[in-house]
């Protein structure tokens, strides 16, 4: 069975479609998320689902990624510099969340079971992915 990102309904699909027509309308501005429900008439969890689903559609078929940001919100992208810091933002991002599991969540059962064998093979594997991140999220473009 397909993973739940992988899995597509009709609805998602055509709320994809209407929410890639939108922003192509739109373009080479962007559109905030309230501007976008707006202007797709779509309520707000049709226009997320659309979102994700419309993601999974760019990656198939190799068009320019969507990405969001403050200043523009969602928009069509295909500027390298300007999805540089789309990726560098959201690793940063999900950088904060693991630092923030593993201090809440992963120590302090560490310390409570200091030796058991998941929270240690748990533990190697996250300060792993939490280094890692932390490489990349610090990259500058010399």
């Amino acid at each position: 069975m397909p993973r739940a990102s992988e899995r597509r309904s009709a609805a998602s699909q055509r709320h994809a479609d209407v929410v890639r027509f939108v922003l192509f309308e739109a373009r080479p501005a962007g559109l905030t998320f309230n501007q976008l429900v707006r202007s797709s008439e779509l309520s707000p969890h049709q226009v997320r689902a659309g979102l994700a689903c419309l993601r999974n559609i760019i990656a198939e078929r190799g068009r320019p990624p969507l990405i969001w940001n403050r200043k523009d919100g969602y928009k069509f992208c295909s500027e390298p510099s300007e999805m540089q810091a789309y990726e560098i933002a959201v690793i940063r991002e999900k950088l904060t969340e693991i630092r923030r599991f593993i201090t809440g969540v992963v120590a302090p059962h560490a310390a409570l079971q200091p030796k058991g064998r998941w929270i240690r093979h748990l533990n190697t594997q996250l300060s792993s992915v939490e280094s890692t991140l932390d490489v990349i999220a610090d990259y500058i473009d010399a």
